[in-house]
């Protein structure tokens, strides 16, 4: 099925009528959800023959460009279910099937949520706050804190990772998939933000959370490394990231063109006005060259395409660059628009306050700009 198959007009739409509600409401996207789920959406990345509709990564980043323009909270929650699904089919195109069971799970109905992020963890993946204490039968008791729990109402898997200090050697991160039902999680109700209010994305409590063998998934090293399971989380998630905050700089630039049809400039239509008409050219330049980066690392990612080294600092520029240039199209957009923009209730107003939070996500600006100069430059010298 295609994209357009999948989010025809009129679910987008109805998807569309619901987000202002949500954001006003701070309420979670419960409808859309189960819009979506109908549609198969959570199985966009399962193979069809195990009950999925077998998209691969291109196909998806169009999906959530689609999905954003509507509903930009619906997608960025919904994008985290798709990060852990779509390492699983990375994994599997390069031969690695132990995250399989995700996508039989998402099959089968499972939510999966992304219980990576922690308050003051500069390097992410590659080190954590939470504690990971082995248990008996190979199993491990996470204790921490996560932060940006989308979905938070409704996972029903929760992906996480903590740092296991108790062996002899050097201390070695642990990833595993937690349930819903498992004693130790607390939710905490605490999200009321500027935007993307409907994403729900709470702090998350772990308190001895045990999760048993067979669902730890990965040990990786302390510090920077190779391992293809995390670079598929970093490289899935700034993907998928920055197709939402595309799918946003899209809608924008669409209520731009009609803002300049309905307004006047000294009686003329705005889109008649030559200041207006470069305004409204120049974002559209703007969006055509992240969705060209985007689409080609989509496609590489898809065909396995060996960037070496030099594939971190180009996901974290893609996320860089995505996030910075829908911004300035949303503030583009309501520059054509006129005040009718700034007030409460306009699309516009709800689009510039969700698109302010493609600054939070990782890769940070300054982590890309390191990420990018080791590349280009080397590492700092020592001493």
């Amino acid at each position: 099925m295609s994209p357009e198959e999948i989010l025809p007009p009129a679910l987008l739409e109805t998807l569309r009528g619901r987000a202002a509600q949500y954001d006003q409401d701070n309420a979670f996207f419960t409808e859309d959800l189960e819009d979506l789920r109908s549609a198969g959406y959570l199985t966009l990345f399962t193979p069809k023959d195990a009950g999925g509709l077998g998209l691969d990564i291109p196909a998806v980043v169009r999906c959530q460009r689609r999905l954003a323009a509507a509903a930009p909270a619906t997608a960025l929650a919904v994008n985290m279910h798709l990060v852990w699904c779509g390492v699983a089919h990375l994994l599997s195109l390069r031969g690695d099937n132990s995250l399989s069971f995700v996508l039989d799970e998402a099959a089968r109905g499972e939510l999966f949520a992304f219980g990576i992020s922690e308050p003051g963890n500069s390097a992410v993946l590659f080190d954590s706050k939470t504690e990971a204490v082995p248990q008996d039968g190979g199993g491990y008791a996470f204790t921490g804190r996560k932060i940006f729990t989308s979905l938070s109402p409704a996972w029903t898997r929760l992906g996480i990772f903590g740092k296991d200090t108790s062996g002899p050697g050097d201390p070695q991160l642990v990833f595993g998939f937690a349930d819903r039902s498992t004693p130790g999680i607390t939710s905490l109700d605490d999200w009321n933000t500027m935007g993307m209010r409907a994403s729900q994305s709470r702090t998350t409590i772990l308190e001895s959370a045990a999760v048993p063998a067979e669902r730890i998934v990965r040990h990786t090293p302390v510090g920077p490394h190779s391992d293809a399971f995390v670079f598929g989380i970093f490289s899935l998630f700034e993907t998928l990231l920055s197709a939402v905050y595309a799918g946003v700089a899209e809608r924008a630039l669409e209520l731009a063109a009609a803002a300049a049809e309905k307004r006047s400039v000294q009686g003329l239509p705005a889109a008649q006005d030559p200041h207006t008409r470069w305004r409204v050219a120049d974002a559209a330049i703007r969006l055509d060259g992240v969705v060209l980066q985007l689409d080609a690392v989509a496609r590489d990612l898809e065909s396995g395409t060996d960037h070496g080294a030099f594939w971190f600092p180009r996901l974290s520029g893609l996320k860089l660059r995505t996030t910075g240039t829908a911004r300035g199209i949303v503030e583009t957009a309501m520059q054509v628009a006129g005040g009718a923009g700034y007030f409460r209730g306009s699309e516009l107003e709800r689009l510039y306050r969700d698109v302010l939070a493609g600054m939070f996500h990782p890769s940070s600006e300054d982590s890309a700009h390191d990420s990018m100069a080791r590349s280009v430059l080397g590492p700092v010298a020592e001493g």
